[in-house]
């Protein structure tokens, strides 16, 4: 009687293990998976609201020298990859229960990597105009973004 039990039991499990990943491989094949292990920017645009940005993107200053990632992920491979795992989570929740902000908005932990990102390419130009510039509210940091958010993309007017 208790092996017949454990035999039902290991099927049933067999069973459930098998769906999920047939479900979880059709669901990677579908929404494109591969295309994100990769720096491709047009990887971006598998969900349709990041088409507008990819497109201003396209006619960006940035566009010859720096990919979506060179901007939105930190650059060393350990970090990044995290970013990336932490991103592709969130961002494929998002898009299948529809339960994210219309137009898609920045979130702060990604705006630091951002931010980050900008004085890493444009170190020694950002120090010199910090002498310059005052924060937004005092006790905040000097942020690029305060008068540079549309350098990379942007949907709004300039």
């Amino acid at each position: 009687m208790k092996s017949k039990r454990i035999q039902y039991l290991s099927l049933a499990s067999a069973l459930l293990i098998g769906a999920a990943l047939g479900a979880g491989g059709y669901t990677f094949h579908y929404a494109h998976g591969h295309s994100y292990f990769s720096k491709d920017p047009a990887s971006c645009i598998n969900c349709h609201v990041m088409q507008p940005h990819y497109d201003t993107w396209l006619k960006s200053s940035h566009h010859a020298v720096a990919t979506c990632a060179d901007c939105h992920l930190p650059h060393d491979f350990f970090h990044g990859l995290i970013a990336k795992a932490d991103n592709g989570f969130f961002h494929s929740w998002a898009f299948t229960f529809q339960d994210f902000h219309e137009p898609i908005q920045i979130k702060p932990r990604n705006m630091r990597i951002l931010e980050h990102n900008c004085r890493y390419c444009h170190g020694e130009l950002a120090s010199q105009m910090e002498s310059f510039h005052t924060a937004a509210r005092p006790g905040d940091e000097i942020s690029c973004l305060q008068c540079h958010s549309a350098v990379g993309h942007t949907t709004r007017p300039r």
